[in-house]
């Protein structure tokens, strides 16, 4: 019963393809089996729950109640599990989006398309919708395994269970090269082959490569390749961003992407389908098996599934050729004329991808897997490559939550605060670097200062006098130590001295502050320490002492602000002398 579904799936697929132009808009077009069909509908569903609750996940048990469901919809059938399936309608259209994105048809939009036709339909008659029902399900599987008996399982058996699995890897591998050579829209073929071999395109990059094709709406091949091209043809101009996070997959996309136009080579290059589809086997098994042990499970499958397939091809090709053969009564197809441009290479390739298609439509009929967990949650498969399932390859490594903007902010300013350290320690000192206190560049109000020092010295005696009387009664050393930036004031001190004097109007007062400022001024010659006198302050009048105080403690406020902007002793000489 098992064979006779599909017997009629397969004479169906082929009456597809037989009138492929009125019923779908690309000759590309490839037909998504049961097993892929239950694989889309879980990543669907996956999607459709992060959208509503946040997380990439779904359980089996949803999974295959939409399954029923979604059959039973599709092929106008009774509806015979009354749950409710929540946000099927969501489903149901990123379902088809996706099929449609990634240029497929499954086996039911096959089956509706075929019943279309008005004409030549006996292939289709031999199929009904429940029967395709029960393909898709699996229940004929279900019924022939109930009339067998029960075998044990054995030592012997688990060795064979696990070398089965391993073929099916093998040869799921195989087949999604042969798909994404003939359909480049196929996402979930990419998916499968990305990291077989192992190339480093792990899940980081499958999601970077992922949320490019969305941004681009393009699909994820297509993405890969015009970012590979860009790069090794774009030049400057056109180079991809330094910030685009596929530029850190460049080694593993580069390997990918040229294996890939290997293939697409052979496949333009030899015109005879036999020849072109063996040599691309050979150069898919000289991949897949390349630096593994011959003694090692996967390297026996490979090349088992490849000699298989390599039969298959020519016995499509050999049935191909007795109903061109028998369909046609002395016609031959037309072809290019020898002046015609690209006479060579108009048909070129053209016949092989009908060969593969036919080869991929054969798949895609196979009966559906039984253990339905295995398909879409089990990593075993994948263990021989270090790979994931296809959910988990699906799924984003890092979830982005608002949370974690805080801390990429925090990061990112701890970096920066990091680099202007750094160029601080590496900035280049000349040989009097000593004269300067601070690290950082002297201000635009520090160079005014320094200019305007260069005044009389009378005035500078003056202003001497004033700082040194800040300096003692705000507790600070005198003029003479070496810490303490004063001179980087004079200017304000003097302007205030002026005030005071000739408010006053007492030039005695003032010739007896230059007389000892002369004195103090010498202890400020070549950052000599300061010597003490003894010198001999003649009394004032109380009301002037009064202002002066006044004046001073003024002063002093502006000298706290300006603390950090003061030079050392000895600068403004060195500066007067490089601007000579």
């Amino acid at each position: 019963m098992a064979v006779l579904h599909q017997r009629s799936v397969s004479a169906m697929i082929r009456e597809f393809r037989r009138n492929w132009h009125t019923l779908c808009d690309s000759e590309r077009t490839t037909v998504c089996g049961a097993d892929a069909m239950l694989l889309a509908l879980q990543l669907c569903m996956a999607e459709n729950s992060r959208q509503h609750s946040g997380e990439f996940t779904v359980s089996l048990s949803d999974v295959l109640l939409a399954w029923k469901h979604l059959l039973h919809e599709k092929l106008n059938l009774p509806v015979e599990n009354t749950e409710v399936i929540d946000h099927y309608e969501d489903i149901r259209r990123t379902y088809d989006s996706f099929l449609k994105n990634s240029n497929m048809l499954d086996l039911i939009d096959v089956y509706k398309k075929c019943s279309v036709l008005t004409s030549d339909c006996e292939n289709n008659a031999n199929i009904s919708a429940s029967q395709l029902w029960d393909f898709l399900s699996g229940r004929q599987s279900a019924v022939d395994d109930e009339t067998g008996l029960f075998v044990p399982p054995s030592p012997m058996s688990e060795h064979s269970q696990d070398s089965e699995k391993v073929k099916l890897l093998a040869k799921k591998t195989i087949y999604s090269y042969l798909n994404l050579l003939v359909n480049s829209k196929n996402d979930l073929a990419l998916a499968h082959i990305l990291n077989v071999p192992d190339r480093g395109l792990g899940r980081e990059a499958f999601t970077d490569l992922k949320r490019a094709a969305r941004e681009k709406q393009m699909s994820m091949f297509l993405v890969a390749t015009s970012f590979i091209r860009t790069l090794e043809l774009g030049g400057k101009g056109y180079a991809p961003s330094p910030s685009d996070p596929l530029r850190t997959h460049v080694k593993g996309l580069s390997n990918f992407i040229n294996f890939i136009d290997k293939l697409d080579e052979i496949l333009g290059e030899i015109s005879n389908p036999s020849i072109a589809g063996g040599r691309i086997l050979s150069v898919i098994k000289m991949q897949l098996i390349k630096g593994q042990n011959s003694r090692d499970p996967f390297h026996k499958a490979v090349e088992e599934v490849a000699q298989d397939l390599d039969l298959r091809i020519k016995n499509i090709i050999s049935s191909q050729q007795g109903d061109t053969a028998v369909g046609t009564t002395d016609i031959s197809p037309a072809r290019p004329k020898s002046y015609a441009i690209n006479h060579g290479t108009a048909y070129c390739g053209r016949d092989t991808v009908k060969v593969l298609l036919a080869l991929l439509d054969e798949e895609a009929a196979s009966a559906p897997t039984k253990n339905k967990a295995e398909l879409l949650y089990d990593d075993e498969n994948t263990i021989h490559h270090s790979g994931n399932s296809i959910l988990t390859l699906f799924r984003s490594p890092i979830q982005v939550n608002n949370s974690l903007v805080k801390p990429l902010r925090e990061r990112i300013h701890k970096s920066m605060e990091e680099k202007k350290i750094k160029m601080k320690q590496t900035l280049i000192r000349s040989q009097f670097a000593c004269t300067y206190k601070d690290d950082g560049p002297i201000s635009r109000n520090a160079w005014i200062n320094i200019n305007s020092a260069s005044k009389p010295a009378q005035v500078l005696h003056v202003e001497d006098d004033l700082s040194d009387s800040v300096n003692s009664s705000v507790g600070r050393p005198t003029i003479g130590t070496s810490s303490g930036n004063v001179h980087l004031d004079r200017s304000k001190n003097a302007k205030v001295e002026r005030k005071s004097s000739s408010q006053t109007g007492n030039k005695s007062s003032k010739r007896k502050q230059v007389d000892l400022d002369d004195e103090n001024i010498l202890c400020d010659n070549e950052n000599e320490p300061s010597q003490h006198k003894n010198v001999k302050i003649p009394k004032t009048s109380n009301d002037l002492q009064n202002k002066l105080d006044g004046k001073l403690a003024r002063v002093a406020k502006r000298n706290k602000c300006t603390a950090k902007d003061k030079l050392i002793t000895g600068q403004t000489k060195l500066t007067q002398f490089f601007r000579l």
